[in-house]
């Protein structure tokens, strides 16, 4: 067993009035002889308590409790999607057993088809995220809201500042696509802004995204797995972050997001990180994550396939031509949600993994471009990955 119960200090919050909060309607391990089954369950809460791959944010792993206790006072308006808290993973003697222990938990989670809504701890868990999908054979997408790439320096061991490179090298090599929401320019320096274009990665600035956040849509949309740091956030609206800057995305954009994550049909883990709650004020960084949580499963109820395939009848088809004899950029508009896509179908690469990366999602706005007789930047970056 890698897992240990909810503590009763989870269950001692103030309860609002009104029925059906998460804390009576979800399925919550509380014994150690009565673990839940997990079959019929669609989503589950896994704590983590282990901060020391963490990077001067000692007090992260108390963050997982404090969470539980903002969301458990939330109402449930969705009693019909079966969700389990499983409690937290235990920690392991060294920092290596606590990673074995995730990827075993999330591993069983992966075969009865249930989504992991991880919480708490440092975000170096996202390589024990990564290394879960090894075994299916596919090439996935990995999603980060962080304001920077956490790329580390040469030679540094696994942490919270470097799980990047780790991933980028581990072997085999499954990774596809990595996409950056929110990175802040001051944080980050030149070169690795350089290795990031060199490897073909999405990377968007807090300033481009904060106008118009709706944009960050297509971009969770490719994601397998989502990781978020909470030093993303700003201050004001999430003070529990060691690191935590005056800039940075607000609560509501936090939501919105997340919500966005529900929808995404393809979307398999979710990861909260770097929480601290020694540095939280009025519990106001938990709460937020209690609602980002929410909003998630609000997105979740929602969900439908509306993935694109070469035979699929769901879309509309817009052909667009770029010039005169150049490129003609295909794109996709599924009739029910109107979500756009990228149909780069014609690139008939020879490793079968490479077709579920064919349909890249993209915006209205993409077309519009398109329509200006401009080649999207989406267009031309896959078509060098897919070469």
């Amino acid at each position: 067993m890698f897992l240990e119960p909810v503590p009763d200090k989870c269950f001692t919050a103030n309860v609002r009035p009104g029925k059906n909060t998460f804390g009576e309607t979800l399925t919550i391990f509380r014994d150690e002889e009565d673990f839940p089954e997990l079959d019929g369950f669609q989503l589950a809460i896994v704590g983590i308590k282990e901060e020391r791959g963490a990077v001067d944010n000692h007090g992260c792993a108390d963050g997982a409790d404090y969470i539980r206790k903002a969301f458990y006072q939330l109402f449930n308006h969705w009693t019909e999607i079966k969700i389990a808290d499983l409690g937290n993973v235990k920690t392991g003697q060294d920092i290596s057993d606590t990673y074995y222990a995730l990827n075993q938990v999330l591993t069983e989670l992966m075969k009865h088809h249930v989504l992991p809504i991880i919480i708490g701890g440092s975000q170096d868990m996202t390589y024990t995220m990564y290394q879960v999908y090894e075994p299916t054979g596919k090439l996935v997408n990995i999603t980060a809201i962080d304001p920077i790439f956490d790329l580390g320096n040469d030679s540094e061991g696994l942490n919270s500042r470097s799980y990047l490179s780790h991933i980028i090298l581990h072997q085999p090599n499954f990774l596809f696509n990595f996409t950056n929401i929110g990175y802040q320019t001051y944080y980050v320096d030149t070169e690795s802004m350089e290795l990031m274009k060199q490897l073909l990665f999405d990377t968007y600035r807090l300033g481009t995204l904060r106008p118009k956040i709706d944009l960050t849509e297509p971009l969770i949309r490719n994601a397998n797995i989502l990781s978020i740091d909470m030093a993303a956030f700003r201050a004001g609206d999430a003070p529990g972050v060691k690191n935590a800057s005056p800039n940075g995305f607000n609560g509501e954009d936090g939501c919105k997001m997340t919500r966005y994550a529900g929808l995404n049909f393809k979307l398999s883990s979710i990861g909260f990180f770097e929480y601290n709650p020694h540095y939280d004020i009025n519990s106001r960084t938990a709460n937020l994550i209690a609602e980002m949580i929410w909003y998630f499963i609000d997105g979740y109820s929602v969900r439908q396939d509306d993935l694109p395939s070469t035979d699929s009848t769901d879309f509309k088809r817009y052909n667009v031509q770029i010039g005169e004899g150049e490129e003609n950029v295909i794109f996709l508009c599924h009739k029910v949600t109107g979500k756009w896509w990228i149909d780069m179908s014609f690139m008939h690469a020879d490793d079968p993994r490479y077709q579920r990366h064919h349909f890249i999602p993209c915006s209205k706005e993409d077309y519009d471009q398109a329509m200006n007789n401009e080649l999207p930047d989406k267009w031309w970056q896959f078509y060098q990955k897919l070469m």
